[in-house]
Protein backbone atom coordinates (compact mmCIF):
# COMPACT_ATOMS: atom_id res chain seq x y z
CA UNK A 1 0.00 0.00 0.00
CA UNK A 2 1.40 3.39 -0.99
CA UNK A 3 2.36 5.72 1.85
CA UNK A 4 0.91 9.18 1.40
CA UNK A 5 2.53 12.49 2.22
CA UNK A 6 0.22 13.73 4.97
CA UNK A 7 2.50 15.81 7.22
CA UNK A 8 2.14 19.57 6.78
CA UNK A 9 4.61 22.16 7.99
CA UNK A 10 3.07 25.64 7.92
CA UNK A 11 5.29 28.69 8.41
CA UNK A 12 4.11 32.30 8.28
CA UNK A 13 6.43 34.29 6.02
CA UNK A 14 8.63 37.01 7.59
CA UNK A 15 5.98 36.99 10.29
CA UNK A 16 6.77 40.04 12.43
CA UNK A 17 7.56 42.22 9.42
CA UNK A 18 4.48 40.95 7.57
CA UNK A 19 2.29 41.90 10.53
CA UNK A 20 3.76 45.41 10.55
CA UNK A 21 3.05 45.76 6.83
CA UNK A 22 -0.49 44.50 7.42
CA UNK A 23 -1.10 47.06 10.16
CA UNK A 24 0.38 49.94 8.15
CA UNK A 25 -0.33 49.66 4.39
CA UNK A 26 2.25 52.41 3.76
CA UNK A 27 4.95 49.88 4.67
CA UNK A 28 3.92 47.32 2.07
CA UNK A 29 6.50 46.69 -0.62
CA UNK A 30 9.15 48.63 1.33
CA UNK A 31 12.24 47.34 3.15
CA UNK A 32 11.44 47.37 6.86
CA UNK A 33 13.05 45.99 10.00
CA UNK A 34 11.47 45.35 13.36
CA UNK A 35 13.84 46.50 16.11
CA UNK A 36 16.60 49.02 16.50
CA UNK A 37 19.97 48.15 18.02
CA UNK A 38 19.47 44.57 16.90
CA UNK A 39 17.23 43.52 14.02
CA UNK A 40 14.45 41.27 15.29
CA UNK A 41 12.92 40.60 11.89
CA UNK A 42 13.22 41.89 8.33
CA UNK A 43 10.76 42.02 5.45
CA UNK A 44 11.56 40.21 2.21
CA UNK A 45 12.24 43.58 0.63
CA UNK A 46 14.93 44.18 3.27
CA UNK A 47 16.30 40.64 3.01
CA UNK A 48 17.01 41.30 -0.67
CA UNK A 49 19.71 43.71 0.55
CA UNK A 50 21.16 41.14 2.96
CA UNK A 51 19.40 42.38 6.11
CA UNK A 52 18.77 39.51 8.53
CA UNK A 53 17.44 38.95 12.02
CA UNK A 54 20.14 39.18 14.69
CA UNK A 55 22.11 41.75 12.68
CA UNK A 56 23.02 45.07 14.26
CA UNK A 57 20.93 48.03 13.20
CA UNK A 58 24.06 49.86 12.06
CA UNK A 59 25.09 47.01 9.74
CA UNK A 60 21.55 46.76 8.38
CA UNK A 61 21.52 50.48 7.59
CA UNK A 62 24.83 50.14 5.75
CA UNK A 63 23.40 47.35 3.60
CA UNK A 64 20.10 49.12 2.99
CA UNK A 65 20.23 52.91 3.47
CA UNK A 66 16.49 53.24 2.78
CA UNK A 67 15.62 50.70 5.51
CA UNK A 68 12.64 51.70 7.68
CA UNK A 69 12.79 50.75 11.36
CA UNK A 70 9.55 50.01 13.18
CA UNK A 71 8.85 49.20 16.84
CA UNK A 72 6.71 46.16 17.40
CA UNK A 73 3.03 45.32 18.00
CA UNK A 74 3.62 42.30 20.19
CA UNK A 75 -0.01 41.70 21.17
CA UNK A 76 -0.86 41.60 17.47
CA UNK A 77 1.89 39.06 16.83
CA UNK A 78 0.41 36.80 19.48
CA UNK A 79 -3.17 37.28 18.29
CA UNK A 80 -2.44 36.65 14.62
CA UNK A 81 -0.09 33.75 15.33
CA UNK A 82 -2.77 32.08 17.45
CA UNK A 83 -5.38 32.69 14.75
CA UNK A 84 -3.23 31.11 12.03
CA UNK A 85 -2.54 28.00 14.09
CA UNK A 86 -6.26 27.78 14.91
CA UNK A 87 -7.01 27.49 11.20
CA UNK A 88 -4.87 24.35 11.07
CA UNK A 89 -6.92 23.03 13.98
CA UNK A 90 -10.10 23.39 11.92
CA UNK A 91 -8.88 20.53 9.72
CA UNK A 92 -7.19 18.14 12.16
CA UNK A 93 -6.69 17.80 15.92
CA UNK A 94 -3.13 16.59 15.27
CA UNK A 95 -1.37 19.95 15.37
CA UNK A 96 2.06 20.45 16.94
CA UNK A 97 2.94 24.10 17.39
CA UNK A 98 6.69 24.67 17.53
CA UNK A 99 6.80 28.47 17.67
CA UNK A 100 4.51 31.49 17.48
CA UNK A 101 4.44 31.36 13.66
CA UNK A 102 4.90 27.73 12.64
CA UNK A 103 3.38 24.32 13.29
CA UNK A 104 3.15 20.76 12.03
CA UNK A 105 -0.13 19.03 11.28
CA UNK A 106 -1.02 15.46 10.28
CA UNK A 107 -4.05 15.36 7.97
CA UNK A 108 -4.08 11.60 7.33
CA UNK A 109 -7.39 11.16 9.13
CA UNK A 110 -9.33 13.95 7.44
CA UNK A 111 -8.70 13.54 3.71
CA UNK A 112 -12.17 11.99 3.29
CA UNK A 113 -13.63 15.26 4.59
CA UNK A 114 -11.43 17.91 3.00
CA UNK A 115 -9.66 16.34 0.02
CA UNK A 116 -6.03 15.46 -0.57
CA UNK A 117 -3.26 16.82 1.67
CA UNK A 118 -2.34 19.22 -1.14
CA UNK A 119 -5.97 20.42 -1.31
CA UNK A 120 -6.03 20.92 2.47
CA UNK A 121 -2.75 22.85 2.40
CA UNK A 122 -4.05 25.09 -0.40
CA UNK A 123 -7.27 25.75 1.51
CA UNK A 124 -5.34 26.63 4.67
CA UNK A 125 -3.15 29.06 2.75
CA UNK A 126 -6.22 30.67 1.20
CA UNK A 127 -7.92 31.09 4.55
CA UNK A 128 -4.85 32.58 6.25
CA UNK A 129 -4.55 35.06 3.41
CA UNK A 130 -8.25 35.99 3.23
CA UNK A 131 -9.05 35.95 6.96
CA UNK A 132 -5.81 37.30 8.39
CA UNK A 133 -4.18 39.05 5.45
CA UNK A 134 -0.87 37.21 5.94
CA UNK A 135 1.31 35.09 3.63
CA UNK A 136 2.07 31.54 4.70
CA UNK A 137 4.19 28.82 3.12
CA UNK A 138 3.39 25.14 3.55
CA UNK A 139 5.40 22.01 2.85
CA UNK A 140 3.71 18.63 2.55
CA UNK A 141 5.71 15.42 2.90
CA UNK A 142 5.83 12.00 4.48
CA UNK A 143 8.12 13.04 7.36
CA UNK A 144 8.39 16.06 9.62
CA UNK A 145 11.92 16.92 8.53
CA UNK A 146 11.08 16.78 4.85
CA UNK A 147 7.87 18.79 5.35
CA UNK A 148 9.85 21.52 7.13
CA UNK A 149 12.41 21.65 4.34
CA UNK A 150 9.62 21.75 1.76
CA UNK A 151 8.08 24.78 3.44
CA UNK A 152 11.43 26.58 3.26
CA UNK A 153 11.70 25.76 -0.43
CA UNK A 154 8.14 27.06 -0.88
CA UNK A 155 8.99 30.51 0.50
CA UNK A 156 7.87 33.12 0.00
CA UNK A 157 4.14 32.49 0.08
CA UNK A 158 4.15 29.12 -1.65
CA UNK A 159 3.20 25.45 -1.44
CA UNK A 160 5.48 22.47 -2.12
CA UNK A 161 4.28 18.85 -2.04
CA UNK A 162 7.01 16.19 -2.02
CA UNK A 163 6.07 13.05 -3.94
CA UNK A 164 6.91 10.00 -1.75
CA UNK A 165 8.28 8.26 -4.85
CA UNK A 166 10.88 10.99 -5.43
CA UNK A 167 11.84 12.12 -1.92
CA UNK A 168 15.59 11.69 -2.24
CA UNK A 169 15.61 13.29 -5.69
CA UNK A 170 14.02 16.36 -4.11
CA UNK A 171 16.12 16.32 -0.95
CA UNK A 172 19.63 15.61 -2.14
CA UNK A 173 20.01 18.58 -4.49
CA UNK A 174 19.16 21.10 -1.76
CA UNK A 175 21.72 23.14 0.25
CA UNK A 176 22.85 21.50 3.46
CA UNK A 177 21.91 24.66 5.38
CA UNK A 178 18.21 23.86 4.95
CA UNK A 179 18.49 20.82 7.23
CA UNK A 180 16.92 20.96 10.65
CA UNK A 181 19.77 21.33 13.14
CA UNK A 182 22.33 22.79 10.73
CA UNK A 183 23.04 26.32 11.92
CA UNK A 184 25.59 28.80 10.53
CA UNK A 185 28.52 27.27 12.43
CA UNK A 186 27.78 23.68 11.39
CA UNK A 187 27.06 24.78 7.82
CA UNK A 188 30.43 26.54 7.67
CA UNK A 189 32.25 23.44 8.98
CA UNK A 190 30.54 21.23 6.40
CA UNK A 191 31.31 23.66 3.57
CA UNK A 192 34.96 23.71 4.61
CA UNK A 193 34.95 19.96 3.87
CA UNK A 194 33.27 20.51 0.51
CA UNK A 195 29.85 19.35 1.73
CA UNK A 196 27.46 21.81 0.11
CA UNK A 197 24.33 19.74 -0.55
CA UNK A 198 22.28 17.31 1.48
CA UNK A 199 23.16 14.60 -1.03
CA UNK A 200 26.87 15.16 -0.44
CA UNK A 201 26.26 14.90 3.29
CA UNK A 202 24.34 11.64 2.79
CA UNK A 203 27.28 10.14 0.86
CA UNK A 204 29.94 11.28 3.35
CA UNK A 205 31.21 8.49 5.66
CA UNK A 206 29.73 8.68 9.14
CA UNK A 207 33.07 9.01 10.93
CA UNK A 208 33.93 12.10 8.88
CA UNK A 209 30.69 13.82 9.88
CA UNK A 210 31.15 12.83 13.52
CA UNK A 211 34.61 14.44 13.56
CA UNK A 212 32.98 17.71 12.53
CA UNK A 213 29.84 17.82 14.68
CA UNK A 214 30.14 15.01 17.23
CA UNK A 215 28.77 11.48 17.27
CA UNK A 216 25.16 12.11 18.26
CA UNK A 217 24.67 15.07 15.93
CA UNK A 218 26.49 13.26 13.12
CA UNK A 219 24.25 10.20 13.35
CA UNK A 220 21.15 12.39 13.40
CA UNK A 221 22.22 14.44 10.38
CA UNK A 222 23.04 11.39 8.27
CA UNK A 223 19.67 9.84 9.11
CA UNK A 224 17.85 13.00 8.13
CA UNK A 225 19.92 13.26 4.95
CA UNK A 226 18.47 9.89 3.95
CA UNK A 227 15.00 11.04 5.09
CA UNK A 228 14.94 8.63 7.99
CA UNK A 229 12.72 10.47 10.45
CA UNK A 230 10.28 8.49 12.57
CA UNK A 231 9.06 11.38 14.72
CA UNK A 232 5.30 11.69 15.04
CA UNK A 233 3.12 14.74 15.61
CA UNK A 234 3.01 15.50 19.34
CA UNK A 235 0.05 17.64 20.27
CA UNK A 236 1.20 17.81 23.88
CA UNK A 237 4.58 16.99 25.27
CA UNK A 238 6.41 17.52 28.49
CA UNK A 239 9.13 20.15 28.33
CA UNK A 240 12.62 18.77 28.78
CA UNK A 241 14.11 22.16 29.46
CA UNK A 242 13.31 25.86 29.61
CA UNK A 243 15.62 28.46 28.17
CA UNK A 244 15.99 31.99 26.87
CA UNK A 245 18.61 33.83 24.86
CA UNK A 246 19.62 37.42 24.25
CA UNK A 247 21.16 38.70 21.00
CA UNK A 248 23.61 41.41 22.02
CA UNK A 249 24.82 42.69 18.68
CA UNK A 250 28.61 43.06 18.94
CA UNK A 251 29.52 43.82 22.54
CA UNK A 252 32.76 43.61 24.52
CA UNK A 253 33.10 40.42 26.54
CA UNK A 254 33.04 42.20 29.90
CA UNK A 255 30.95 41.75 33.02
CA UNK A 256 29.20 45.08 32.51
CA UNK A 257 27.66 43.56 29.38
CA UNK A 258 26.96 39.93 30.20
CA UNK A 259 26.02 40.13 33.91
CA UNK A 260 22.84 42.23 33.36
CA UNK A 261 21.97 40.08 30.33
CA UNK A 262 22.33 36.88 32.35
CA UNK A 263 20.19 38.29 35.16
CA UNK A 264 17.41 39.19 32.71
CA UNK A 265 17.55 35.72 31.19
CA UNK A 266 17.60 34.03 34.60
CA UNK A 267 14.61 36.11 35.64
CA UNK A 268 12.73 35.09 32.51
CA UNK A 269 13.56 31.39 32.77
CA UNK A 270 13.07 31.05 36.53
CA UNK A 271 9.72 32.85 36.51
CA UNK A 272 8.48 30.49 33.79
CA UNK A 273 9.64 27.48 35.82
CA UNK A 274 7.87 28.74 38.94
CA UNK A 275 4.68 29.42 36.99
CA UNK A 276 4.61 25.72 36.10
CA UNK A 277 5.77 24.57 39.55
CA UNK A 278 8.98 23.19 38.02
CA UNK A 279 12.62 23.18 39.05
CA UNK A 280 15.68 21.84 37.26
CA UNK A 281 18.93 20.13 38.19
CA UNK A 282 21.16 21.19 35.28
CA UNK A 283 22.05 24.76 34.25
CA UNK A 284 23.58 25.43 30.83
CA UNK A 285 24.86 28.65 29.28
CA UNK A 286 25.79 29.33 25.66
CA UNK A 287 28.03 32.17 24.54
CA UNK A 288 28.42 33.16 20.89
CA UNK A 289 31.44 35.08 19.64
CA UNK A 290 31.96 37.53 16.77
CA UNK A 291 32.68 34.76 14.24
CA UNK A 292 29.32 33.09 15.11
CA UNK A 293 31.13 30.26 16.90
CA UNK A 294 29.30 29.26 20.08
CA UNK A 295 30.44 27.40 23.18
CA UNK A 296 28.46 25.94 26.05
CA UNK A 297 29.16 25.25 29.70
CA UNK A 298 26.88 23.40 32.11
CA UNK A 299 26.69 22.14 35.67
CA UNK A 300 24.43 19.63 37.40
CA UNK A 301 23.51 20.75 40.89
CA UNK A 302 22.98 18.93 44.14
CA UNK A 303 19.56 20.56 44.51
CA UNK A 304 17.13 21.70 41.79
CA UNK A 305 16.91 25.41 41.01
CA UNK A 306 13.94 27.69 40.34
CA UNK A 307 15.03 30.85 42.19
CA UNK A 308 16.01 33.78 39.99
CA UNK A 309 19.09 34.99 41.86
CA UNK A 310 20.41 31.46 42.39
CA UNK A 311 20.06 30.72 38.68
CA UNK A 312 21.66 34.06 37.80
CA UNK A 313 24.66 33.42 40.08
CA UNK A 314 25.24 29.95 38.64
CA UNK A 315 24.81 31.08 35.03
CA UNK A 316 27.11 34.07 35.54
CA UNK A 317 29.81 31.82 36.94
CA UNK A 318 29.47 29.53 33.92
CA UNK A 319 29.79 32.46 31.51
CA UNK A 320 32.92 33.63 33.34
CA UNK A 321 34.37 30.13 32.97
CA UNK A 322 33.55 30.03 29.27
CA UNK A 323 35.23 33.38 28.64
CA UNK A 324 38.24 32.46 30.76
CA UNK A 325 38.70 29.36 28.60
CA UNK A 326 38.76 31.58 25.49
CA UNK A 327 40.81 34.64 26.51
CA UNK A 328 41.38 35.75 22.90
CA UNK A 329 37.65 36.25 22.32
CA UNK A 330 36.91 39.89 23.10
CA UNK A 331 33.49 40.22 21.45
CA UNK A 332 30.27 38.39 22.32
CA UNK A 333 27.11 38.51 20.23
CA UNK A 334 24.71 36.28 22.15
CA UNK A 335 24.25 34.70 25.56
CA UNK A 336 21.72 32.00 26.45
CA UNK A 337 20.63 30.35 29.71
CA UNK A 338 18.66 27.13 30.08
CA UNK A 339 17.61 24.76 32.84
CA UNK A 340 17.07 21.07 32.15
CA UNK A 341 16.28 17.80 33.94
CA UNK A 342 13.05 19.33 35.13
CA UNK A 343 10.66 17.93 37.71
CA UNK A 344 7.72 19.15 39.71
CA UNK A 345 8.69 21.12 42.78
CA UNK A 346 8.08 19.27 46.01
CA UNK A 347 6.91 20.77 49.27
CA UNK A 348 9.85 22.55 50.89
CA UNK A 349 11.49 20.75 53.80
CA UNK A 350 13.34 23.10 56.17
CA UNK A 351 17.10 22.54 56.50
CA UNK A 352 19.23 22.90 59.61
CA UNK A 353 21.99 25.57 59.36
CA UNK A 354 24.85 23.10 58.88
CA UNK A 355 27.09 25.40 56.84
CA UNK A 356 26.82 23.32 53.65
CA UNK A 357 28.59 24.78 50.57
CA UNK A 358 25.34 25.04 48.62
CA UNK A 359 23.22 26.23 51.55
CA UNK A 360 22.19 29.48 49.87
CA UNK A 361 20.82 27.48 46.93
CA UNK A 362 18.70 25.20 49.10
CA UNK A 363 15.08 26.39 49.27
CA UNK A 364 14.77 24.95 52.77
CA UNK A 365 17.73 26.89 54.16
CA UNK A 366 17.23 30.34 55.69
CA UNK A 367 18.84 32.27 52.82
CA UNK A 368 17.33 30.06 50.14
CA UNK A 369 13.86 30.43 51.66
CA UNK A 370 14.25 34.21 51.72
CA UNK A 371 15.11 34.20 48.02
CA UNK A 372 12.11 32.00 47.24
CA UNK A 373 9.83 34.34 49.19
CA UNK A 374 11.15 37.36 47.28
CA UNK A 375 10.54 35.57 43.97
CA UNK A 376 7.00 34.59 44.91
CA UNK A 377 6.21 38.17 45.95
CA UNK A 378 7.58 39.48 42.66
CA UNK A 379 5.61 36.88 40.70
CA UNK A 380 2.40 37.94 42.44
CA UNK A 381 2.98 41.64 41.69
CA UNK A 382 3.70 40.90 38.04
CA UNK A 383 0.58 38.77 37.67
CA UNK A 384 -1.51 41.66 38.91
CA UNK A 385 0.24 44.70 37.44
CA UNK A 386 2.32 43.35 34.56
CA UNK A 387 5.91 42.24 34.17
CA UNK A 388 7.34 45.76 34.12
CA UNK A 389 5.84 46.62 37.52
CA UNK A 390 8.80 45.21 39.44
CA UNK A 391 12.21 43.77 38.67
CA UNK A 392 15.77 43.29 39.82
CA UNK A 393 17.69 46.57 39.92
CA UNK A 394 20.68 45.48 37.81
CA UNK A 395 18.41 44.51 34.95
CA UNK A 396 15.73 47.16 35.43
CA UNK A 397 18.23 50.02 35.47
CA UNK A 398 20.04 48.81 32.36
CA UNK A 399 18.36 50.67 29.51
CA UNK A 400 20.71 49.45 26.80
CA UNK A 401 18.59 46.43 26.06
CA UNK A 402 18.25 46.03 22.32
CA UNK A 403 15.40 43.51 22.32
CA UNK A 404 12.09 44.41 24.04
CA UNK A 405 10.88 42.05 26.74
CA UNK A 406 7.58 41.65 24.87
CA UNK A 407 9.45 40.17 21.93
CA UNK A 408 11.39 37.84 24.20
CA UNK A 409 8.15 36.52 25.67
CA UNK A 410 6.92 35.61 22.20
CA UNK A 411 10.19 34.20 20.94
CA UNK A 412 11.11 32.10 23.98
CA UNK A 413 9.54 28.70 24.42
CA UNK A 414 10.08 25.45 26.23
CA UNK A 415 12.26 23.08 24.26
CA UNK A 416 10.63 19.82 23.27
CA UNK A 417 12.87 18.29 20.63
Amino acid sequence: METLATILHADLDAFYASVEQLLDPNLRGRPIAVGGGVILAASYEARAFGVRGGMSGRKARELCPQLLFVGGHFEEYQRLGDAAIAILGDFTPLVERISIDEAFADVAGCTHLFGTPADIAATIRGRVRSELGLPISIGVARTKHLAKIASQVAKPDGLVVVDPAHELDFLHDLPVGLMWGVGPVTEARLKDRGILTIGQLAETPGHSIEQLVGRAAGEKLRSLAWNRDSRQIRTQHKARSAGAQSALGRQPAIEGVFVPAVLRLADRVASRLRAKALAGWTVTVRVRFADMRAITRSITLGVPVAATIVLAEIATRLVRTALADHPRETIITLVAVSVSHLHKEREIQLDLPLGLPDEKRRPGAHRGAARQSADRAMDAIRRRFGRDAVGYATAALDRKRSVPDAFRELAEKDLGE
